[in-house]
């Protein structure tokens, strides 16, 4: 499981740090997409090779799509901080367009997660590093006037910049707008919480605007016990203002949780939904969705059957919530290690990736549908590590129609990664 992102679990450390000086960005990729693949029924094409130069290298998080156009992160290249950047087919082509290269110094170093788009138009995203040390949450908004060269880099804000202490350090995780206009998110470390006797375990936090400039306020942090720890993934919203997300460490097993935060008069409650034991699941590290009788669903990175994760179910009743496997993977070389959230189409059918495993042990993409009162699962392609690319981490996001689009943190003509299409 070498040359990828590794499950954020307590195990693992983060080596992403890197430094170098600051470069400007001067060129536009234009690629025609690679010879097509069958894949199961399915097609599979690359958009783009990453080089590990101005464009980025090792697309870990997945992509958000508007009006067709791709938008996504690198963690590595540009200056040697990562990139964000967008993707819009023109013709039968693909071009690529940098929008941002981190610098490594107060702007941020190396997005974690997929960037989101605001009310405004702008995109919000996070650094894993930079800033204090501890990472930030960044606005990027197009240039203010019709760009007249071929390339216009986006204008960065910092929102705010972690210290590592209180206020959390290390953010993993996209970010999410509440309905005020508040945004609200997860860092991996910091807070007052120790895990495995060693590491700080995280915090929920909020991030409120005002004049200009944006407040930070902690609304849970976790201390590593029966409440979790460590959570590495975005949160969701639900109609009432509650939010619910996982934690990779703690709960009462110390195999991860799912949990809800409950805003009260007094300020956030939580609740643990569900504490993993390991056979049903271990380290859930990417985040939750709901169906629309607010049921959740997730994956694990590990536990199960075979210790390679599982996709779960949250159901409630009376109050009490419970679990239920749909899948374990690894049963029948369909994949190892989801490292993402699930998405879900308008049948109920579900889609993601795993990080190894299936034929050329390096990952998957595959679909969960139900099928005789259980869940049957389908391999959509097999990733070889070659030009393909390897070792997915990303959660897929369809477009209008029904094609699939990801990234691959490795793999590619250069090694560092790809985006990719699956079309039916």
């Amino acid at each position: 499981m070498a040359n990828r992102r590794q499950p954020r679990n307590l195990v693992f450390g983060s080596s992403l740090r890197t430094a170098s000086a600051a470069l400007g960005l001067s060129v536009v990729f234009a690629l025609t997409v690679m010879a097509a693949q069958a894949a199961n029924g399915q097609t599979f094409n690359v958009l783009h090779d990453f080089t590990h130069g101005q464009d980025g290298g090792s697309p870990f998080a997945g992509l958000t799509i508007k009006g067709g156009t791709l938008y996504g992160t690198a963690v590595y290249g540009g200056t040697g901080n990562g990139t964000v950047f967008k993707m819009a087919q023109k013709n039968s082509r693909w071009v690529f367009t940098p929008l941002y290269s981190f610098g490594g110094g107060n702007d941020g170093a190396n997005p974690q997660a997929r960037v989101i788009f605001g009310p405004d138009g702008a995109l919000y995203g996070t650094t894993e590093y930079g800033g204090q040390g501890y990472g930030v949450v960044f606005r990027l908004a197009p240039p203010a006037t019709a760009c007249k060269t071929a390339l216009c880099p986006w204008k960065e804000t910092v929102l705010y910049r972690f210290t590592g202490g209180a206020d959390g350090a290390n953010p993993f995780a996209e970010v999410v707008f509440g309905q005020a206009g508040n945004l609200y998110g997860t860092t991996y470390l910091g807070g007052g919480g120790i895990c495995n006797t060693t590491y700080t375990c995280g915090v929920v936090y909020k991030l409120t605007p005002s004049n200009g400039s944006w407040t930070e306020s902690v609304l849970y942090t976790f201390t590593g016990g029966s409440d979790g720890g460590a959570s590495s993934a975005g949160l969701i919203f639900d109609s009432t203002g509650s939010l619910y997300g996982t934690t990779s460490a703690g709960g009462l097993y110390n195999h991860g949780t799912v949990f809800q935060l409950t805003p009260t008069g007094s300020g956030w409650m939580e609740n643990v939904l569900y504490s993993f034991m390991a056979s049903d699941g271990e380290s859930p590290a990417g985040g939750l969705i709901s169906d629309l009788q607010s049921n959740l669903y997730g994956t694990t990175a590990y536990g199960g059957a075979t210790n390679g994760g599982v996709a779960f179910e949250l159901t409630a009743s009376n109050g009490i919530w419970t679990e239920t496997k749909l899948y374990n993977f690894g049963e029948q070389g369909d994949g190892l290690f989801p490292l993402a959230s699930l998405i879900m189409d308008t049948s109920g059918n579900l889609y993601g990736t795993t990080s190894g495993g299936g034929t050329g042990n390096v990952g998957t993409a595959f679909t969960l549908i139900p099928a005789g009162g259980g869940w049957a699962g389908s391999v959509l392609y097999n990733f070889t590590g070659g030009s393909d690319g390897g070792y997915p981490s990303c959660s897929l996001v369809f477009d209008a129609s029904g094609n699939l689009f990801g990234t691959a943190g490795s793999g590619g003509t250069d090694g560092w990664g790809v985006v990719f299409e699956i079309t039916p």
